[in-house]
């Protein structure tokens, strides 16, 4: 069974920065993509960014390429999500997901992860 347990949410003004982490327990198989999801209040939950364990290759959002940037410490177990240049509309609470195979031309897509954490809160104010 996959845990993926995530902290470094916080509230922070507007132009600043936060770091996402998320660390995974449990058995998966060697090479999986990771990815980080947002959901605001009424609001679907959207891809942010995601990544290929083994290749490394990464995949953004247009809303947050150039401001956000996935990476991971495999020996860490750990994914990470440095934030940079925050603006209001990027407040949402945020979500670590982990799969083993996917079509990384949905990888967008919420039904793409079938492991998600519980999420962590994300609040920009202008």
């Amino acid at each position: 069974q996959v845990q993926l347990v995530e902290s470094g949410g916080g509230s922070v003004q507007a132009g600043g920065s936060l770091k996402l982490s998320c660390v995974r327990s449990g058995y998966i198989y060697s090479t999986y993509y990771m990815a980080w999801f947002r959901q605001a209040p009424g609001k679907e939950r959207e891809g942010v960014a995601a990544i290929y364990t083994r290749a490394g290759g990464t995949y953004y959002a247009d809303s947050v390429k150039g401001r956000f940037t996935i990476s991971r410490d495999n020996a860490k177990n750990t994914l990470y999500l440095q934030m940079n240049s925050l603006k209001p509309e990027d407040t949402a609470m945020y979500y670590c997901a982990a799969e083993e195979t996917l079509c990384v031309e949905w990888w967008f897509l919420e039904e793409s992860f079938g492991y998600w954490g519980q999420g962590t809160q994300v609040t920009v104010s202008s």
